[in-house]
């Protein structure tokens, strides 16, 4: 299969009105943050069918892909290279790492973020050195930051809480509510690991830190906790 039979199968499938609602949905206006970006209108299953029929595209075929003005494009090759890092020995394993990062220009958008870093730089870094992801966190680029946060995930998976908090720290201040958004989700899946003592690494961190925390972010972290406990919170005063 070719990259010509992919683009063939995007664009027989597309669908002009859900492209109009995608537009709108990720927010695409000008001076917006996914300003210019172009959709044809296929459904997150629908593209996940197409990525499993490609799975052999090559590494010239997939930067192509990522580098492509139809954000389902870059989603394709993105769940594409997901797909075939699980599968991977840990040479190749290696190899769709470096290249994520190669072409991370491309993963220009939460959703390319939320279904592809966990998977990739997440799993790939989980016992390896993390220096890569404090310098994302520092980047100029929202998305680096985004993807620097939501890779912690798959360590929060294995009760392994340190990398989020020292990232939340340095994302603490940041100015973009996509990134308080994402930082407030990272502590409330701390949060959900009960049974690793998760809730109450949580808690000692919001003492520490919630007044001072963008509203968003705090909202986000503590969205599981009982309605007396968030409005406590809320009001500054645990």
């Amino acid at each position: 299969m070719s990259l010509i039979e992919l683009r063939n199968q995007v664009k027989s499938l597309a669908n002009a009105e859900v492209a109009k609602t995608h537009l709108w949905f990720f927010k695409t206006g000008k001076g917006e943050y996914g300003g210019g970006d172009k959709f044809v209108g296929l459904k997150v299953p629908t593209q996940r069918k197409i990525a499993k029929v490609f799975l052999n595209l090559n590494y010239g075929e997939l930067s192509k892909l990522l580098a492509s003005k139809i954000h389902e494009e870059r989603l394709i090759a993105l769940l594409i290279l997901v797909e075939r890092y699980a599968k991977s020995n840990e040479r190749d394993k290696e190899k769709i790492f470096k290249f994520y990062l190669k072409n991370r220009k491309g993963i220009n958008n939460w959703d390319l973020v939320d279904l592809s870093a966990p998977k990739i730089i997440g799993e790939q870094l989980v016992n390896k050195n993390r220096k890569i992801l404090f310098e994302l966190a520092k980047s100029n680029n929202l998305w680096e930051r985004r993807i620097a946060i939501l890779s912690t995930l798959a360590f929060i998976k294995r009760a392994d809480f340190n990398t989020t908090l020292q990232l939340s720290v340095i994302l603490l201040n940041d100015e973009h509510d996509l990134i308080h958004k994402a930082v407030g989700w990272m502590l409330r899946e701390i949060g959900k690991k009960t049974d690793s003592g998760g809730l109450k690494v949580e808690e000692d961190f919001l003492k520490l830190h919630y007044k001072k925390m963008p509203r968003t972010m705090l909202r986000y972290a503590i969205e599981k906790f009982s309605e007396s406990k968030r409005k406590k919170y809320l009001s500054g005063k645990i």
